[in-house]
């Protein structure tokens, strides 16, 4: 694989997991402006098409991880069309991710004001909250993503409300979690953290075939998806397996703090 679609695809996992939503435009078939940027759009009718076209093209850059190109994409959306609501939703995604957290909760809030009903802009504030260390608001707002019958992605909503309670309240996490892949079995935000509760609750053997399908999907497991496997195996009594999981680990992710876990002897 090319360093760019390496890139790609770390940035699309980096966004999955995360949970965020963006419609993006394809990057490739844009033309670089003058400034060496960005691109040249035609002829617009109106405001909104214009606002639109740049917010997919800032999307897109998101994506790929281009974060100026996309905040300059989506200045220039805002700027075209100040009402339209998809923007501020994907400002507000950048702003996360540069770590802007004033900027990002000024962008999700104006969106919402825009378009409170947005199922979109409503997931991404709950996990924009989650993330800021505000985990009960955040259920709120993925509520509200669910209760639009258009809404796409529900799973991937269901599964970030179960990731945010996970420490605080395991039960609830749980039951979000199994919704998410009653909606979606092959979810891969609800997998891990599903297995993981699982696993803790004595449930190996289900734990085991989640954790394995995790595992198969993926172009490559996580340290995370290799520990735990390696952690249920042992629970299970199978040694082989569990010595493969963790000739795994040593070769993939010698450096990781589950590696170094194993190290110690710490499987708990």
């Amino acid at each position: 694989m090319t360093r760019a679609g390496r890139a790609m695809l770390a940035a699309a996992t980096a966004c999955l997991m995360a949970g965020c939503t963006t419609h993006p435009t394809r990057v490739e078939d844009a033309q670089p402006t003058d400034a060496g940027y960005g691109p040249i759009l035609g002829e617009v009718k109106d405001a909104r098409t214009r606002a639109k076209a740049h917010t997919d093209l800032a999307a897109a850059y998101f994506e790929l991880g281009n974060m100026g190109v996309a905040l300059e994409e989506v200045r220039i959306a805002v700027a075209a069309d100040p009402s339209y609501a998809p923007a501020y939703n994907v400002q507000g995604l950048v702003n996360m991710d540069l770590r802007d957290n004033a900027a990002a909760e000024a962008s999700f809030q104006r969106g919402l004001k825009l378009a409170p009903q947005d199922p979109d802009l409503n997931h991404n504030y709950g996990w924009f909250l989650c993330q800021t260390g505000r985990e009960d608001q955040s259920l709120q707002w993925f509520m509200n993503a669910l209760k639009s019958p258009l809404y796409a992605t529900p799973a991937k909503t269901y599964a970030a409300a179960g990731r945010c309670v996970q420490k605080k309240d395991p039960a609830e996490a749980a039951q979000y979690f199994d919704r998410a892949m009653r909606l979606d079995p092959n979810n891969l935000q609800a997998m891990v953290p599903y297995a993981d509760l699982l696993y803790r609750g004595g449930r190996y053997q289900q734990a085991k075939e989640l954790v394995g399908r995790y595992n198969k999907i993926m172009p490559e497991p996580t340290a995370e998806s290799l520990w735990l496997a390696l952690r249920v195996e042992r629970k299970l009594g199978d040694r082989l397996a569990e010595q493969s999981f963790a000739s795994q680990l040593r070769r993939r992710y010698p450096n990781s703090p589950e590696y170094q876990s194993l190290l110690r002897g710490n499987f708990e």
